[in-house]
Order: structure tokens, then C-alpha cells, then sequence
């Protein structure tokens, strides 16, 4: 499946050379998309921090930090996967509103975090806040950087799992 996905980009960039900046691959909307998304993520830190401290679930870490640098970069390609390829081409499709498209995208995103509960209620939440802001201005950059940093705060915090150690664990064995 990887494989499919690098071909069909690769031909795609060598088809369309502006592709990467119409998919979001962009700098010149990142300040602006950036100031849009901080207030979303300072609430949603907030309340990843009173979901913890009201279940006892908050698991600070050191392994937070690595975490918090690496999961961008998987939050980014999680974003390209969900908003460029599923809700930009939906919206390019000039069939459906934007409205049904925020919708689809998340209950869509929403389904791949099944069974882990918390998760299908924080990315379904965060997806539609996401695609309204992807539709408009197409950034994954920011939406990435965010992904991934409320990704894995939410993990130590609302889900009380380390996914350092489920990613690194074995190799540190």
C-alpha cells in the first residue's frame, strides 16, 4: 500500500508541478494559518489537561518530548492522506458543499481511531475544525504540526498511554 501511495504521488508531482502547493504543501499561508489554529490548540491542550486531571490519567513523560518532535511529521502525512486526497478532492469534485465535506472527512477520520473511544470523540472533533481550515486555505504544514502535537498530548493526558514505548518499546528491549 505504501508503495501505491509514493507511485501515484510521484507521477502526480511529475503530471501537475504545482500539485504539492495545491495539496497544502505551502509556506506562504502558514503564518496565517498558524494564528486561525493556536486558539483551537490552546483550548484543546486545555481541556486534554482537565479530562486527565478529572479521570487520573494524566501520564507525564520524558518520552513526551520526543513524541512532541516526531509526531508532526506522522500527523503531517495523516493530514496530506485525510484532507488533500480525501476532502480536497472532494471539494474538486464541485459536487458536494463544503459543509458535507467536513462532515464525511470526519465521521471518516473519526472510524480509523475505532475502538479507542476517546479518540473517535478528539479526532472527529479535531477533523472538523481541520477541514473547514483546510478547505479555505490548504496548509497541512500547520494542521501537521498540530496533529501531532495534540496527538501526543493527548495520549499522556486523555488516553494515559505512552506511545513512545509503543512505538519504541521493543527496540529499547
Amino acid at each position: 500500500m505504501f508503495c501505491f501511495w509514493c507511485i501515484y504521488i510521484i507521477r502526480r508531482v511529475k503530471i501537475s508541478p504545482g500539485i504539492l502547493k495545491e495539496w497544502g504543501f505551502r509556506l506562504d499561508t502558514f503564518r496565517e494559518v498558524f494564528l486561525k489554529v493556536l486558539p483551537f490548540g490552546l483550548f484543546a491542550l486545555v481541556a486534554c489537561i482537565i479530562v486527565g486531571y478529572y479521570q487520573e490519567s494524566i501520564n507525564l513523560h520524558w518520552h513526551l518530548i520526543p513524541i512532541l518532535i516526531l509526531y508532526p511529521l506522522f500527523g503531517t502525512l495523516q493530514q496530506f492522506l485525510l484532507m488533500a486526497l480525501v476532502a480536497g478532492n472532494l471539494q474538486n469534485l464541485n459536487r458536494l458543499r463544503n459543509s458535507t465535506i467536513i462532515i464525511l472527512t470526519s465521521v471518516l477520520f473519526a472510524l480509523l481511531h475505532y475502538p479507542y473511544w476517546w479518540l473517535v470523540l478528539g479526532t472527529f472533533i479535531l477533523s472538523l475544525f481541520y477541514a473547514h481550515i483546510y478547505l479555505k486555505k490548504r496548509n497541512l504544514f500547520v494542521l501537521g504540526i498540530f496533529h501531532g502535537w495534540l496527538g501526543g498530548i493527548f495520549y499522556f493526558t486523555v488516553v494515559n498511554k505512552d506511545p513512545f514505548l509503543e512505538i519504541f518499546g521493543p527496540l529499547l528491549q
